[in-house]
């Protein structure tokens, strides 16, 4: 799990930074999806379950919010993550 931004900020460029902390974040986001889901999977109680999956779709919508700011500031992000959902249409057609 992340408890730590993952890289060292004084060796990244200071027009990068934020791009960073970004990917920083939506992986700290998707960690918590995942530990949730796993938990509610686990979990005896019809409430727990619940809680647990409601908390994991508001940290889906941490991802999307995080994804939208950084696909705004990183360019080249934006064309390679169109190119993969192209490739992925191609192969699945």
């Amino acid at each position: 799990m992340l408890a730590t931004i993952p890289f060292n900020l004084e060796k990244i460029s200071k027009a990068d930074v934020d791009k960073e902390l970004l990917r920083a974040a939506i992986i700290a986001e998707l960690d918590a999806i995942n530990l949730y889901e796993q938990m509610a999977n686990l979990a005896t109680g019809k409430d727990l379950k619940i809680i647990f999956l409601d908390v994991a779709r508001e940290e889906k919508t941490h991802v999307g919010e995080f994804q939208a700011l950084l696909l705004k500031k990183d360019k080249e992000q934006q064309h390679e993550l169109a190119k993969g959902k192209e490739e992925v249409d191609d192969l699945l057609k």
